[in-house]
């Protein structure tokens, strides 16, 4: 016979919500599940969620301090089958971190085999490791069987586990937390056990105690790598508000021994990972940073977690070099105590003597828990013992009738009735075996009885008597201290030792060669593998361009102007030292700039002095700022030099202090004296430089004693030098000599100009870079159109880059601050400008074309 189909009537329901609602809705218990349930730890017992399971789990399936280490993954997997229904690897996690003894002050579970390093290495698989709860573990779940806590249902509701630990001692100050949630994030720092539980008392004894009193016992963290806390006033806010900052800094040692200059690093800051940390100092001394530093070695085994060896040359300062390293590594950090907690089923930021408080009110409900348990089971024993007295009174009679009786239940009903005895006791004696029966002393039933009175007497006044609760948990804090405390390894100092060090003392003094190309690639060689490439074309990427070609040394400055009137500071001693076959690393790995930012201009500087750096932008206006403004603490990202307005850009930039020169597009250059630009801060505007009619400015400069001429580029490939001395004086703002002669019925437009002298060459950029000579380009008057030097676009020209020394005896000298478009420097140019330049024969033969008038060409000819 067919089963019969069940009609469902489903009832179409349509329910309108807003997309704001579902989301703050869902979002809302979202974020409430990972709060409570995950990531912030309990005030009582100080852990969360997953270490309880942890704990609980390995507890109850007895794999504890006094039992033989069991297989991790068997623990990983009873945790997530009964209680934590997540991913294994997370659970894994958990339960190593709480072995680690770098992390954890007092680690709850031991585990053989590899559970991670303080170098940040991982633990093996949880297939090779064991585990088991420490003692210090047991005593946080100890009691936990006489319903000490209230315990709730699983996930699968077939389990029991603790909504919370008994957790005898403050665990949440002992071993600190982390942990970030929705909203909330949390920051603890582990404490010293034997000063915890002394404020314990102190607050037990003194509840009204101030602050003041609790932090003379608990001087501040004590982490488990040890290290130096300084700040005494952002211990005491950290301690009243739940939030405040403190220095902690390695603890170290400088050592001298036959004529050897150590620094010994006992401990590191807590967290910090030793490898890490030892690879910063080895790039720092490879980098060259700082002079001094010969070796680092790692000599930290199991008795010593952390213990670097910084080996240093004998004429090194050893004071010097610690404090470049505090400032500069992780040797020295800054702890933020950030303490949120779970109080009362809610997040909330806790000062130290809430944490003492919720801990206390906790441990009293334990105690008195434990006590209502163990009192009622007193109770019940002693009803039985008074059973088991009456019973040996009349032993016979009981065993007489027992054996008459037919059954268990008969024999119970029996006893009652004959002879008064309640159920339980009844049911006490017909359970006892015969040969136990008959065998008791009635003297040891009465020793119990009166024990049980007593203790009965001892728990009521417990429960009863406050007094007397607040010396029971005296007392097991006492034991727990007894057995547990171990000396405090954090020392705590008042005072934030300021740091003070001279970087550039501590810098190496050494030349270098960096470059700088168009596409923003910095480039830093050592002089003697510079020169060591004699023959070798300088690398670059391809169809890229030198800016600027510097012999400076370590402790100077690269300045670079950016399109968009920003400049960027960059140390010497902070760029990357490379070989001589790379391009060099983008300015973006120092500096990031923004999109469409381009370089283009760079200075090599040693004083920021009273010079001044003079700025042109696209739309004429023109700026100067005197170099004593650059220099920053914090260069991290580009700073303004120069406020723009909409669609205009930097073009040109110079420190030098000749004649100042803008060009334009359409053919005008406005010559005037530098003087007559104002002198103003970085974060202005700058003046009007030349008068623009649907012009723009192509390029400008301020002149030295070495420029003759400026080249000048077209779009219709032609070139020309033109004398300075012809273009005549101005003012500013004012319009300018025309410069370029441009046929109505064939407009040129110049693409280049640049200031030079007859031995500064050109680059046209192709496949290959060409080079363009001065003497390949012809001497004009301003009429003229220039003549042609190449059937292809000159829009590519760039100037070729001149090594410029930077040293004392140059620094000053305007010449070698000049920065223009440079190509790709040859090995022989290189050569001689490494020596002093000599002067230009100013008496060279070039052949000079003018334009001529018909009267000029027939006086020529003699017609």
């Amino acid at each position: 016979m067919a089963k019969k189909k069940i009609e469902e009537n489903i009832v179409e329901k349509i329910y309108d919500y807003t997309l704001e609602e579902i989301m703050g809705d869902r979002f809302g218990r979202y974020a409430k599940s990972i709060i409570q349930d995950r990531a912030l730890p309990d005030v009582r017992d100080g852990l969360k969620p997953v270490q309880r399971r942890i704990l609980w789990s390995m507890y109850e399936s007895k794999n504890t301090y006094d039992k033989p280490f069991r297989k991790s993954a068997k623990a990983v997997g009873d945790i997530m089958g009964h209680y934590h229904p997540h991913g294994d690897s997370s659970i894994y996690d958990a339960l190593v971190r709480l072995s680690q003894r770098w992390k954890m002050r007092e680690p709850l579970v031991e585990i053989h085999g590899n559970n991670g390093s303080i170098d940040g290495d991982g633990p093996a698989a949880s297939r090779y490791t064991e585990a088991r709860l420490s003692k210090i573990a047991n005593v946080m779940l100890s009691d936990i069987n006489k319903d000490a806590v209230k315990m709730t249902l699983n996930y699968s509701d077939e389990d029991l586990e603790p909504t919370v630990l008994p957790a005898h001692f403050p665990a949440l100050l002992v071993n600190g937390s982390t942990g970030i949630s929705a909203g909330y994030a949390t920051n603890i720092p582990p404490h010293n056990l034997a000063e915890v539980i002394d404020a314990t008392i102190k607050r037990i004894d003194s509840p009204n105690c101030r602050l003041d009193t609790i932090l003379e016992i608990i001087k501040g963290p004590d982490f488990p790598t040890g290290g130096v806390v300084e700040g005494k006033d952002g211990l005491i806010q950290a301690y009243t508000t739940g939030k405040g900052k403190v220095v902690l800094k390695a603890n170290y040692e400088i050592i001298e021994e036959k004529g050897k200059k150590q620094i010994l690093i006992k401990e590191i800051p807590y967290e910090v990972l030793k490898e890490q940390l030892k690879k910063k100092i080895e790039d720092i001394k490879s980098d060259k940073k700082i002079d001094g530093i010969v070796d680092v070695i790692d000599e930290s085994d199991r008795t010593n977690m952390a213990r670097l060896v910084i080996e240093l040359k004998k004429d090194a300062d050893a004071n010097l070099i610690i404090n470049y390293l505090l400032k500069n590594t992780d040797l020295q950090i800054n702890y933020n105590f950030n303490v949120v907690a779970i109080d009362n089923k809610r997040p909330k930021t806790l000062g130290l003597l809430e944490i003492l408080d919720a801990f206390i009110l906790h441990k009293e409900e334990v105690v008195i828990n434990r006590s209502k348990f163990d009192l009622e089971h007193s109770k019940k024993r002693l009803h039985i013992v008074e059973g088991f007295i009456k019973a040996l009174d009349i032993l016979d009679e009981v065993i007489k009738t027992i054996r008459k009786s037919k059954n268990k239940a008969d024999a119970i009903e029996n006893l009652v009735k004959e002879y008064l005895f309640t159920t339980e006791q009844a049911t006490a004696i017909v359970m006892m075996q015969l040969y136990k029966l008959t065998n008791t002393d009635v003297t040891d039933l009465q020793n119990e009885h009166a024990n049980l009175l007593e203790l009965i007497k001892y728990l009521t006044s417990v429960i009863n008597d406050e007094s007397v609760l607040k010396g029971v948990m005296k007392e097991e804090l006492r034991s727990i201290k007894k057995e547990f405390a171990t000396p405090r390894r954090t020392i705590i100092k008042d005072e934030i030792t300021e740091i003070k060090i001279d970087e550039l003392s501590m810098i190496p003094k050494e030349d270098f060669i960096v470059s700088v190309s168009k596409s923003g690639y910095i480039k830093k060689l050592s002089v003697k593998v510079y020169n060591a490439n004699n023959e070798t074309e300088y690398v670059l990427k391809e169809k890229d361009y030198l800016i600027g070609l510097y012999k400076i040394n370590n402790i100077d400055t690269i300045i670079l102007i950016t399109n968009l009137g920003n400049y960027c500071y960059l140390p010497v001693r902070d760029i990357t030292e490379c070989k001589y076959k790379d391009i060099g690393k983008h300015i973006s790995s120092y500096i990031p700039l923004s999109e469409g930012e381009t370089i283009i201009a760079s200075f090599g500087i040693k004083n920021f002095d009273s010079r001044t750096i003079t700025l042109f932008s696209k739309d004429g206006l023109v700026k100067q700022t005197e170099l004593s403004n650059l220099p920053v603490t914090r260069y991290s990202k580009p700073m303004t030099i120069f406020k723009l307005k909409d669609n205009d850009e930097v073009v040109s930039a110079s420190i030098n202090d000749g004649v100042v020169y803008i060009v334009t597009e359409n053919g005008f250059a406005l010559k005037f004296n530098k003087e007559e630009i104002p002198v103003v801060g970085l974060k202005t505007s700058g003046v009007k430089g030349i008068k623009l009619v649907s012009d723009s400015v192509v390029s400008a400069f301020v002149t030295n004693e070495n420029h003759e001429y400026i080249t000048i580029f077209t779009d219709k490939n032609t070139a020309k030098r033109v004398k300075l001395e012809e273009i005549d004086y101005s003012k500013r703002s004012l319009k300018g000599d025309n410069i370029l002669h441009s046929p109505k019925s064939k407009k040129y437009k110049i693409t280049e100009c640049y200031a030079g002298n007859s031995k500064t060459n050109y680059g046209l950029i192709r496949e290959e870079t060409e080079t363009i000579k001065s003497s390949d380009i012809s001497i004009m008057d301003k009429s003229s159109t220039g003549s042609t030097i190449s059937k292809k676009d000159l829009t590519d020209v760039f100037k070729e880059a001149r090594l410029k020394v930077i040293d004392d005896a140059l620094a000053s000298t305007p010449e070698h601050e000049e920065s223009s478009s440079v190509e790709t420097p040859k090995k022989e140019e290189k050569t001689q400008e490494l020596k002093e330049e000599p002067k230009e024969d100013k008496k060279q033969e070039e052949q000079v074309y003018e334009t001529l008038t018909m009267s000029d060409f027939f006086d020529e000819f003699k017609i």
